[in-house]
C-alpha cells in the first residue's frame, strides 16, 4: 500500500489519543479529533499510516492498539516503533523537527532540554 509514497508514522499517546498519565497497556485515551480526521484523510487518499509508538515494544499491547484503531479510525493500522527508509513523515508530540543537514530546529517554540554531556 505504501508504494512510492512511503508511509506516515503517527504517535499514539499525546498525538492521536489524549494522554494524561500512564494507566497500563489496556488504557488508551480518547481520540484527538483533528488528528483522527487527518489520518482518515490520508487513508482515503491511499496513503499508508502506521502507529509509531513506544507501546510497540510490548507485544501484548498491540492488540489493544488495534482495537482502538478499529473503533476510532475504522481500520486496523500497522503498529511499530521502528523507523525505516520508507517513512516519509512522523507526527509526534515529543519530536522536534530539524532543517536537514543543519541541526537547526524548525519553528520558534523549541523547548530547551538540559543534557549532561
Amino acid at each position: 500500500m505504501s508504494g512510492n509514497n512511503g508511509w506516515i508514522g503517527v504517535d499514539l499517546d499525546g498525538t492521536l489519543a489524549i494522554y494524561d498519565e500512564w494507566r497500563g497497556r489496556t488504557h488508551i485515551g480518547a481520540p484527538v479529533p483533528s488528528m483522527v480526521a487527518r489520518v482518515k484523510a490520508w487513508l482515503s487518499e491511499g496513503r499508508e499510516v502506521r502507529i509509531f509508538t513506544a507501546r510497540a515494544s510490548d507485544p501484548d499491547a498491540i492488540s489493544y492498539i488495534h482495537d482502538w484503531c478499529k473503533e476510532h479510525i475504522g481500520a486496523v493500522l500497522r503498529v511499530t516503533n521502528i523507523k525505516d527508509y520508507a517513512m516519509v513523515a512522523l507526527w509526534d508530540d515529543r519530536a522536534i523537527g530539524v532543517i536537514p543537514n543543519t541541526g537547526i530546529p524548525k519553528g520558534e517554540d523549541v523547548p530547551i532540554i538540559d543534557i549532561d554531556v
